[in-house]
C-alpha cells in the first residue's frame, strides 16, 4: 500500500490545498492530511477549527484522513506507516524553502521521501497569508477558498 502524508498549517484551507488533495487521492492508496499544531507559530484558526474544516472538505475522498500533529512530521509518517511526504510548490521561492525542509526531514528519517507536486496554474498565487490579509481588508476571497472557509475567514475579521 502506498501511503502519503500531506502536511501543512491549512490556515485557512485553500482551493490549492484541495487541488493537491484531489490529485493525491488519485495517486496514493491513502493520503493523510496532517494539520500542524506548532506552538512556535500563531494561527488565525485553532488546530481543531482547521481539523473540522479540512475533514469536511475531504469527506468525498474515502482514502483521505485528517489528523492534528504537534511533533516532527517524520515521526507522524513513521508511526503511521507512510514513506512519502507530499509538498506542494508554486514557484522557485517555494522550492527553495521546501528543498531545505526536505533535506532536514531526510536527515531526521532517511526512509521518508519528499515528493514535490507543482500546483495547477489556476492556484499558482494562492497563499494562506495573502488570503488572510485580503480578508482583513474586506476583500473578496471567494475564488480562493471554498464557500464555508470564506465564511469562517470573514467571521474572524468582522467589518464595522
Amino acid at each position: 500500500m502506498l501511503k502519503a502524508v500531506f502536511p501543512g498549517s491549512f490556515d485557512p484551507p485553500t482551493n490549492g490545498h484541495l487541488n493537491l488533495v484531489h490529485r493525491a487521492a488519485a495517486l496514493f492508496d491513502e493520503t493523510d492530511v496532517v494539520i500542524a499544531s506548532n506552538r512556535m507559530k500563531s494561527y488565525l484558526f485553532s488546530a481543531e477549527e482547521r481539523f473540522r474544516m479540512m475533514s469536511e472538505l475531504v469527506s468525498p475522498y474515502a482514502n483521505v484522513k485528517v489528523f492534528i500533529w504537534d511533533r516532527l512530521i517524520v515521526e507522524f509518517a513513521e508511526r503511521n506507516g507512510a514513506r512519502i511526504l507530499l509538498r506542494g510548490v508554486r514557484a522557485l521561492t517555494d522550492f527553495g524553502y521546501e528543498f531545505e525542509l526536505a533535506m532536514t526531514n531526510r536527515g531526521l528519517n532517511g526512509t521518508v521521501q519528499t515528493l514535490f507536486m507543482p500546483t495547477d496554474p489556476q492556484y499558482f498565487v494562492l497563499r494562506s497569508s495573502a488570503i488572510k490579509e485580503i480578508a482583513a481588508f474586506g476583500g473578496d476571497i471567494s475564488s480562493m477558498v471554498p464557500p464555508k472557509v470564506a465564511e469562517a475567514v470573514r467571521s474572524k475579521f468582522p467589518r464595522p
